[in-house]
């Protein structure tokens, strides 16, 4: 399991209902249930995706995130999980607006546009980036929205939205005193866990 997703693990409490936005094969959602007894579902656009939720065990639904989640209940969830697809998604603040309605409380992690690497790529070199957390060129990249951690905080400080916790980590997906200090230069991924205010 990718070392961001183990991370946000410690923000879920035991017995939680679950929704895992743009869920992948399930992992995430399938090592939550073994490990902290959640219930709850995934959201997959992908095919192949869904079909290794299903083997896995995990409960999936097909679902074009950018089609909205007007069908699903007020404060169904405990928690709203999305990790590394809200800067793939049209609406973004629209989507989080979405997530807690639907969730008391929500786990955001994205890929910082700010991180030093991304700087000195575009300065330097005068193209877009590719990295290791953006391993993509311009014209096929699923990253739609360029996000950097302040944009994400202004967003919410726009949207009313509390900042519970928040982990940064470097290239490493480590936390450690450097990131802490500097984060938006930095950290390469973010972690939020927010709720409506």
């Amino acid at each position: 399991m990718r070392s961001d997703m183990s991370l946000l693990t410690r923000w879920i409490q035991p017995n939680e209902r679950v929704l895992d936005l743009g869920c992948g094969d399930g992992e995430l959602l399938a090592h939550l249930k073994r490990e902290k007894n959640v219930s709850g579902y995934g959201m997959e656009i992908d095919t192949q995706n869904i079909l290794k939720c299903v083997e896995r065990q995990v409960d999936v639904i097909q679902q074009d995130l950018n089609e909205g989640l007007a069908y699903v209940d007020d404060q169904s969830f405990d928690t709203v999980i999305m990790t590394q697809s809200l800067q793939q998604t049209r609406e973004p603040d629209l989507l989080l607006e979405e997530i807690l309605r639907i969730g008391k409380r929500a786990i955001i992690s994205f890929p910082n546009f700010g991180h030093w690497t991304t700087r000195f790529y575009l300065g330097f070199r005068g193209k877009m980036p590719i990295t290791r957390s953006l391993p993509f060129r311009w014209y096929d990249t699923p990253n739609i929205r360029l996000i950097t951690f302040k944009d994400f905080e202004i967003l919410c400080r726009e949207h009313g939205i509390r900042i519970l916790k928040k982990t940064v980590v470097d290239n490493e997906h480590a936390e450690n005193w450097k990131v802490k200090m500097f984060p938006n230069i930095l950290g390469e991924i973010a972690l939020y866990h927010i709720e409506k205010i």
